[in-house]
């Protein structure tokens, strides 16, 4: 009878004991400060049994099984729950609920709520606000407030789609930290690279290493950059490429705003067009989209290929203005104004400010333009050059125009001075030039015999017309000439040279750097100002009628 009251008695203990674990934590000797409470707690189970062979302290739940622990409360099929330890393994349907912005959910989690992790397996999807994260594998550490997955991982935030093989889910600062095959998916754009963190808060993603976004025709190459999938704002830094249908930019930062169309670039940029073959450089670029305005400025150098020879052209500030955007009708105009200087091996130029006009391929060279050609030099007020096929079809100077050829012996000057010129185009090489309007001529004959210099040649006229063939005058015409030819040796002072005469040899540049290096006229050396005859004011008389005579 003592043994089977002793065995009754521990029995009772026993159950008790069990019964009193299976209380609410109401009813229990709980601390005065809940935070400090680290049990976990079963709150229900359908079912409670003992099996010590198979699954030792276990205490197996099954039906409904529901635990609390620190603000979290804990679902699933059925579990083990090892006290001891205050730990438990659930199984089937389990989820996790964290206030109301944090769900997890699985097929299969160990708890240790000594540490505070949960490590979910198969089926993982870990719902935080609204970001959704969907992985095979995932240990959340509820103490430091983040979910890492090792065994590959989609995380679905809007309308972007974030993968890769691990990464980490910060839920109190909304981070997550991607590595190894990131691929971000977004409506507009797509991107792949080794390293990402994304921020869901503000649903912008930062690229580490090596990356690739592709958005449509362009492509960008980075290894450094932010992109904003809300706003659809890209921040690029370190050499960062961006290319567009044959259009490439390379800066030391990039900013782009697909919403609002704009483009930023900054310091040592370089632009390249590789199907119109020209190119840009600066130190800053914008343009926007929409309404196809360029700028570039700070050691701005615009570049063109299409010939044997590159030109370049720098001037202070560059921009591009396009009208008919969108349309059949469409054309655009370039300006650059302050300081141009332009140099390519066969002709150089400069100007104070320069338009071109795609309309009418027009390049119109204002305020003191001087453009040399080997030994030639002209200048005058305004000068136009007319493209055809990105080579030059004609040239008009307009205003004080001005030619001068340096002589062999670098001496003497063939001259020409007028109201107005022409020069014609055909295959890049010059076949006619006419003078109109106050021609003036200094011309030096040369014996073909010996080419020693006959003497100087000058001559007055309405109207001239020269034939030139291989860049060698093979006829002249004039409208009723009047000249003298001196000999070599008794040639006037004050013929060798004509009035408006002046040889801007060190203006001219020398290189393609020597682009950056303005040097002014010389005093005394500019144009004189000449007014043009204006059409005379009318006046009203003053019964309010008609113009007074």
């Amino acid at each position: 009878m003592r043994l089977r009251t002793v065995a009754f008695m521990l029995l009772c203990l026993f159950g008790l004991s069990l019964v009193w674990a299976m209380q609410p934590t109401r009813k229990r000797n709980t601390p005065s400060k809940r935070s400090n409470d680290k049990r976990v707690y079963l709150v229900h189970s359908d079912q409670l049994r003992y099996d010590q062979y198979r699954n030792g302290d276990a205490q197996i739940l099954t039906g409904n099984v529901h635990f609390r622990h620190m603000g979290a409360n804990l679902y699933c099929d059925s579990a083990n729950f090892f006290q001891q330890t205050n730990s438990f393994e659930a199984f089937g349907h389990v989820k996790m609920l964290q206030g109301d912005t944090l769900k997890l959910f699985s097929d299969y989690a160990y708890y240790d709520g000594n540490a505070q992790i949960a490590q979910a397996r198969y089926n993982v999807i870990l719902k935080h606000r609204q970001s959704t994260l969907y992985t095979d594998s995932l240990d959340y550490d509820r103490l430091y407030s983040f979910g890492n997955f090792f065994e590959g991982g989609k995380l679905v935030d809007g309308t972007s789609t974030l993968t890769s093989d691990w990464g980490e889910y910060h839920t109190d600062t909304k981070m997550a930290m991607f590595y190894y095959d990131v691929r971000l998916r977004d409506k507009n754009f797509y991107l792949t690279t080794d390293s990402l963190y994304y921020d869901t808060q503000t649903s912008r993603a930062h690229i580490i290493g090596p990356s690739n976004i592709t958005s449509g025709t362009s492509h960008i190459y980075s290894e450094d950059g932010y992109y904003n999938t809300k706003t659809e704002t890209t921040e690029l830094f370190g050499r960062s490429v961006v290319k567009d249908e044959g259009r490439t930019i390379v800066g030391d930062s990039v900013y782009h705003d697909s919403q609002k169309g704009t483009s930023h670039a900054y310091w040592n940029v370089v632009y390249t067009d590789s199907v119109n073959k020209n190119g840009l450089t600066a130190d800053y670029c914008e343009y926007n989209d929409s309404t196809g305005y360029a700028m570039a400025t700070n050691r701005a150098v615009a570049m063109d290929y299409s010939q044997k020879d590159t030109l370049y052209l720098h001037a202070d500030t560059f921009k591009l203005f396009t009208f008919n955007i969108n349309t059949d009708s469409v054309y655009r105009k370039v300006h650059a104004y302050n300081k141009v200087r332009a140099y390519r091996v066969d002709v150089q130029a400069v100007c104070d400010s320069l338009v071109y006009n795609s309309q009418d391929s027009c390049m119109t060279m204002y305020r003191d333009p001087i453009v040399w050609n080997a030994n030639q030099q002209l200048f005058g007020e305004v000068i136009r050059v007319y493209m055809k096929d990105s080579t030059v079809d004609r040239a008009h100077v307009d205003g004080q125009a001005f030619s001068a050829e340096q002589m062999p012996d670098t001496v003497h000057f063939n001259q020409v001075s007028s109201n107005e010129m022409f020069a014609f185009f055909e295959n890049g090489e010059i076949y006619e030039t006419d003078a109109k309007g106050n021609v003036l001529i200094v011309y030096y004959p040369v014996d073909d015999s010996d080419s020693s210099l006959i003497g100087l040649n000058y001559t007055e006229t309405p109207l001239m017309k020269m034939y030139l063939e291989n860049r060698k005058m093979k006829k002249i015409w004039m409208e009723k000439p009047t000249g003298t030819l001196y000999p070599m040796t008794q040639i006037p002072p004050e013929k060798y040279f004509l009035p408006r005469y002046v040889w801007f040899d060190y203006i001219r540049p020398l290189n393609k750097e020597d682009i950056f290096n303005w040097r002014p006229k010389k005093a005394g050396q500019e144009l004189k100002e000449i007014k043009r005859r204006e059409a005379p004011k009318q006046k009203l008389n003053r019964r309010g009628g008609q113009p007074d005579e």
